[in-house]
């Protein structure tokens, strides 16, 4: 077949709406690797669930889609806080993103960290799993990202060395490590302690010095990095926010998949999401179920502290201030909406 016979049934069997045997194939040029961003490593659920994604990707796409994870936010020198800019720059292609870490360029985000705004998981599945989710993740879509699934990072509780805190008063000077975002620097103010931000690599040195007094994480990542070695033997049960979690990947790299890889990519990220919902709960003793992550804190000798409904109402009336200022940088038709889904689903 001469190269114009060849040019001339190409153009013909497009204008027929036919598919040649690797026509389809031709049209996606898919790179030899995409690059997964996500902060910390296995076993943490966090990282767990971006793990299982690029597992899921990669063997059901029989490898044309070939995903490897670069555990410890190492495509950002370990600075967690920027790699929703990165993958806007194209260093990232895909990335599990914590809220608290996107929350200084996505405000709407910043909606999960205001203080006590969700009182349990039924509150925070209300709110991922309707419309404010969907809300959010087109706040996403407008900052060039694709988000496909929600996780949880978990909510987070409040260890120290110092002594069981179970009422504001408790909290006055002492040293409380953050990750990121000026609304935590703002509740700690608030309760009278000394916030200091630093990131997760240099927060296990600051405890074992004494640099910092405590720090606020799950309890999976408290257990997975052995905190009570680190002088951590007061752990109090707040649940004053949480980090619910998001699957993306760049724009650009979603739209060079066929509509059935998108299809794949998305499922696969579903699937992980919930598999890493369900790894951060587990062992936390949920409707009076497995609670053996509870039963290893106080194994290890971990005094733990679970506030009654009155003792953290007493820490949401003192940190009300920071709640309603942040409210207005959130969005308030969208606190509005939050608060009406949380009484709802807890009613």
């Amino acid at each position: 077949m001469t190269g114009a016979s060849r040019r001339s049934l190409l153009l013909g069997a497009a204008g027929a709406g036919l598919a040649l045997p690797g026509l389809a194939r031709a049209q996606a040029q898919y790179r030899p690797e995409y690059k997964l961003s996500v902060v910390g490593n296995r076993p943490i659920p966090f990282a767990e669930g971006a793990f299982q994604w690029a597992e899921l990707v990669t063997q059901r796409s029989g490898g044309r889609i070939n995903v490897k994870v670069y555990p410890g936010s190492q495509l950002v020198g370990g600075d967690q806080t920027r790699e929703l800019v990165a993958m806007r720059q194209g260093v990232i292609d895909f990335s599990v993103f914590s809220t608290i870490n996107i929350a200084p360029q996505v405000r709407e985000v910043g909606l999960f960290q205001l203080p006590f705004l969700m009182p349990n998981h039924k509150a925070l599945d209300a709110l991922i799993g309707g419309e404010v989710g969907r809300d959010i993740f087109g706040v996403m879509e407008r900052r060039e990202v694709v988000p496909l699934a929600w996780g949880e990072n978990g909510f987070r509780e409040i260890s120290n060395s110092k002594r069981a805190i179970r009422t504001p008063a408790d909290l006055r000077g002492m040293k409380i490590r953050f990750a990121a975002g000026a609304i935590f620097s703002d509740i700690y103010n608030t309760l009278g302690a000394n916030p200091v931000q630093m990131s997760f690599a240099d927060l296990q040195p600051a405890l074992s010095t004494g640099a910092v007094d405590g720090q606020e994480n799950p309890i999976n990542l408290f257990l997975a990095f052995r905190m009570d070695t680190l002088a951590q033997k007061h752990l109090t049960v707040w649940n004053y926010v949480n980090d619910p979690l998001i699957f993306c990947l760049s724009r650009s790299v979603w739209n060079s998949f066929t509509d059935a890889d998108k299809q794949l990519v998305r499922e696969c990220a579903e699937e992980a999401g919930r598999n890493q919902i369900a790894l951060t709960r587990r062992g936390l003793g949920l409707d009076g179920g497995d609670d053996s992550s509870m039963q290893e804190l106080r194994r290890r000798g971990v005094e733990v502290t679970v506030l009654t409904a009155q003792e953290k109402a007493e820490f949401a009336r003192a940190t009300r201030p920071v709640y309603e200022k942040w409210s207005q940088t959130v969005g308030a038709e969208l606190v509005r909406k939050a608060e009406a889904a949380i009484r709802a689903a807890t009613a």
